[in-house]
């Protein structure tokens, strides 16, 4: 899937490095991955992500950008009920990228393809409390908090709290489905 200045893809064993040293950012989102990230874990991530998708359980992005098409972040989206009716979505971004728009253009691609291809009726999101950024990109894609996940996932050996965002698929409507032609 592409957009102006993303192209999304699903990851492959020559974007290890890249996925390794971007998983391995203190505040990364951790696609069920514990720490310490290594290559080992990475590369099994990546396979895991292909027999996902195959099955119909998930679907996982590397998110590119620039004429060299550089990984510059990863976006995964999960079923949470058998029917992907539920699902939700996770994504982390190198920092050089942050508030670059990035992250408004490949959740836009994903978001439109998980409501109107997939046929998910609800998309959730879990971000750190403390994650500004994060949490007013999702504001401003047209989520809607739902609550405070009290001390609901640890980091470092520390229980941190997570805001809870949902989108509706009756929410999302037309100004975000893409026009432009989709590739898979």
């Amino acid at each position: 899937m592409t957009a102006r200045t993303v192209t999304l893809r699903e990851p492959m064993a020559q974007d290890l490095g890249s996925l390794v040293d971007l998983l391995s950012i203190g505040d990364a989102a951790r696609f069920g991955l514990d720490e310490p990230v290594t290559d080992v874990a990475v590369q099994q991530f990546i396979e895991r992500a292909a027999h996902e998708r195959a099955a119909g359980l998930a679907f996982t992005y590397a998110v590119t950008s620039g004429a060299a098409r550089t990984v510059v972040g990863l976006l995964q989206v999960r079923q949470l009920d058998p029917g992907f009716e539920v699902a939700e979505w996770e994504c982390t971004l190198v920092p050089s990228v942050r508030g670059s728009g990035i992250f408004i253009e490949a959740a836009r691609l994903v978001g439109s393809f998980t409501f109107s291809t997939v046929g998910a009726r609800r998309l959730e999101a879990r971000v750190l409390l403390q994650n500004g950024r994060g949490n007013g990109a999702l504001k401003k894609l047209g989520a809607v908090q739902e609550g405070i996940l009290r001390r609901s996932v640890r980091r470092s050996g520390a229980y941190l709290d997570q805001v809870l965002w949902s989108i509706l698929k009756e929410d999302w409507g037309d100004h975000w489905m893409s026009t432009a032609p989709r590739v898979h």
